[in-house]
């Protein structure tokens, strides 16, 4: 995969946006921004299931492809078959790799979340396409977070899987990005410092300048 796609990675589902705020007009206020991959991840109290899931999954989709921005789905291997995502994401307990790899086609862009050298190890021996590293700082958007690694797990995380694109997640704010980017990621992914902010659009773009100045 194009490792420039990691470097403003943005995460969002219905539940992730202010009460009262229209969820598609926040991920398009973000793609105007610059974000540059996106992953629907509906889970968590009050999201959506069923029909109504797959509906959103379509409309932001629609979205993502208005943009020219990969359209990655958390998790749910079957929802991202059913509308043609172009990959998925997936955690340490959920369908392995090589089963993902025997149904989905061949140029899906499929990620892993990892915590630590063991698990990103296990990851790019099995074709993971980039590890999401994480939660580098604390976390209230994932209620089963586990401890924050910081940039030293980040970095021991780059020494272990060589050139693998990797992007952090966790807590990841504005002046996070240069000790990032310097201490091995390729990219950052952010749900609720964009998804909350007064104004998405100029806070992808302020991500974006700030990313393009910390290339290592």
């Amino acid at each position: 995969m194009d490792k420039s796609w990691l470097r403003l990675y943005f995460i969002l589902g219905s539940n992730n946006v202010p009460e009262d705020t229209n969820v598609l007009s926040v991920l398009e206020d973000a793609l105007k921004g610059g974000i540059t991959l996106f992953q629907f991840r509906e889970k968590g109290i009050g999201a959506r299931q069923g029909l109504e899931k797959v509906e959103l999954a379509k409309q932001m989709q629609a979205l993502c492809q208005q943009y020219n921005v990969p359209f990655l789905v958390n998790d749910d291997i079957d929802l991202a078959l059913e509308i043609g995502a172009d990959g998925v994401h997936v955690g340490q307990d959920d369908k392995p790799i090589e089963e993902i790899r025997a149904i989905c086609p061949k140029n899906w862009i499929i990620g892993v979340s990892a915590t630590n050298t063991d698990q990103a190890v296990t990851a790019k021996e099995n074709g993971a396409d980039y590890i999401g590293v994480g939660p580098i700082y604390a976390t209230k958007t994932k209620e089963d977070a586990k401890k924050p690694i910081g940039t030293e797990g980040l970095q021991a995380i780059r020494e272990a899987v060589g050139n693998l694109p990797i992007v952090t997640i966790g807590g990841i704010r504005l002046g996070h990005v240069f000790d990032l980017i310097h201490s091995g990621a390729d990219g950052v992914s952010v749900i609720s410092s964009i998804s909350k902010a007064e104004n998405p659009e100029r806070m992808a773009r302020v991500f974006s300048e700030h990313l393009q100045f910390s290339v290592r």
